[in-house]
């Protein structure tokens, strides 16, 4: 049995909440660089210069990179043999968020009653979704998504009969609503079985794959890089005037499922697509 104490996760939280807001990860830089390189519209290399510039000012004089700093998605991998201790482990998850959005000056955006909208005024409650692993440490990732791309993901609950092309339409079909709504490039997050609930975690925690990492599984991978094509393929382009690149990766994750049922989720990221990830 290995004791954590709370603190730790309040101190984690807090620098990743920062981190994530201020700086795009490696494989997201990599990402959009290679896309100002490719992209064939005139207008299109402009916008992507343009994001890489913010970037790299947002670094620079330590603001975010973008004014909506998102509602704060929180992934705990917490080991079969950890013990938390010194308080109530969701009050810590609150706290590293309240403190985050507060010392690192974010924008809060969270409103407590969905239909009042009244602001919180820190951001939380954060939304927490565990799962226990084998082994003593805990992983966590922190994943601020800001709405314009948020409000453009779908569930569709297809029939069996629907097969791949039904998975292909459906993907395509939410990307091609989203259009500029979900300041493209995008990364299209996607859940493929399960349940009504479970397809759409899943495309949300596609989301914090890294974008270079294909699916493990060849088929998924073979759809991964066929979708991703054909994405591109649409014309929406960069900001959403046109262009060659509207998205920089499809990530995959898929779950058995009932005999009667096909369900998919798309869950778009916008360019950023924050993520930061540490173990303690």
């Amino acid at each position: 049995m290995r004791i954590i104490n709370v603190d730790l996760v309040v101190s984690a939280i807090k620098e990743m909440c920062i981190e994530a807001n201020h700086f795009l990860s490696q494989d997201m830089k990599d990402a959009i660089e290679e896309a100002a390189k490719k992209e064939e519209s005139v207008v299109g290399r402009q916008i992507l210069e343009q994001l890489q510039e913010n970037l790299n000012i947002a670094k620079q004089e330590m603001i975010p990179i973008c004014q909506d700093t998102g509602m704060a998605v929180i992934f705990m991998e917490i080991g079969q043999d950890v013990h938390f201790e010194g308080g109530f482990l969701e009050d810590a998850i609150h706290e590293g968020v309240r403190q985050g959005y507060g010392e690192g000056y974010l924008r809060k955006s969270v409103v407590g009653n969905p239909i009042l909208r009244k602001n919180t005024g820190d951001n939380t409650p954060a939304i927490i979704h565990y799962s226990i692993v084998p082994g003593d440490q805990v992983h966590i990732t922190v994943a601020p998504k800001g709405f314009g791309s948020e409000n453009m993901s779908r569930i569709f609950m297809l029939k069996p009969s629907d097969g791949i092309e039904g998975v292909k339409n459906a993907v395509l079909t939410a990307v091609k609503d989203a259009g500029p709504n979900a300041c493209p490039p995008m990364v299209v997050g996607v859940g493929i079985g399960g349940t009504f609930e479970k397809c759409a975690l899943m495309a949300k925690r596609a989301l914090s794959r890294p974008i270079d990492k294909r699916s493990e599984d060849s088929g998924m991978r073979e759809l991964e890089e066929e979708l991703l094509e054909r994405i591109n393929r649409s014309g929406i382009g960069p900001g959403g005037l046109g262009g060659t690149v509207t998205a920089l990766a499809v990530n995959i994750d898929s779950y058995p499922t009932h005999i009667a049922g096909l369900p998919v989720a798309v869950n778009i990221c916008c360019h950023v697509n924050r993520h930061a990830t540490r173990s303690l």
